[in-house]
């Protein structure tokens, strides 16, 4: 859903880079895959269609971190 973001530290020999995938527009989600020393991060539409992906090496990631979107608030939340 929009919001959902995941974000890839990775090593780059001399330091780190840090890369943020997000869910851009209302309906659409981040999905996070492991595979064979790869690391594929895709924004997906509702229909399951792949907008963008990032893919990394397993071995050089350092941190993944997703955040989930902030759902609304319910009326039966403390």
């Amino acid at each position: 859903m929009k919001g959902d973001r995941v974000e890839i530290v990775i090593d780059a020999g001399s330091g780190s880079r840090t890369y943020e995938v997000v869910a851009t527009r209302a309906g659409r989600r981040v999905e996070v895959s492991v595979g064979r020393g790869v690391v594929e991060v895709s924004e997906v539409t509702r229909g399951g269609t792949t907008v963008r992906t990032a893919r990394f090496m397993a071995s050089r990631i350092l941190a993944l971190v997703e955040h989930p979107a902030q759902r609304a608030a319910e009326p039966d939340d403390a």
